[in-house]
């Protein structure tokens, strides 16, 4: 499993920490940046999170900025892609379950670091459950 990993100077520091947790558990980290808490804009970093999603470079994705919304709505301006703002493991798990999310969105400076480390658990644990889910899947797809 690649996960894609990108933020802004607002999430660098949780990127930073999802990043080593990430690498402690094997799974395989494709850093898109920040690499400061230099302020920088997040737009660059959800965008390019979103091509390695779309571009199948990574399997999931997982993007923070301050808040985590601004670099969710970037990276869903990308096709293919479903970025899903999160502040509890059970938003983590629901979107994958219902809405097959590849992106998880989180903000830096709205979630604590345990907290954080288990939405990524969740989400990268959950699978989708396909069924009634999978046409609404589909229909936003076609949209």
């Amino acid at each position: 499993m690649i996960i894609a990993l990108g933020a802004d100077h607002g999430g660098f520091e949780l990127k930073e920490k999802i990043k080593k947790h990430l690498l402690e558990k094997n799974i395989e980290v494709l850093d898109l940046g920040t690499n400061s808490t230099e302020s920088v804009d997040y737009p660059k970093f959800g965008h390019a999170v979103g091509h390695a999603i779309a571009d199948k470079k990574a399997d999931f994705g997982i993007v923070v900025c301050g808040t985590g919304i601004g670099i969710s709505i970037a990276a869903n301006k990308v096709p293919g892609v479903r970025a899903a703002l999160c502040l509890n493991t059970t938003m983590a798990r629901l979107t994958r379950e219902h809405n097959n999310a590849n992106i998880l969105a989180m903000g830096g400076r709205i979630v604590g670091d345990v907290l954080a480390l288990e939405m990524v658990d969740t989400f990268l644990a959950t699978e989708f459950q396909g069924g009634r889910h999978e046409r609404r899947v589909n229909t936003i797809e076609e949209i």
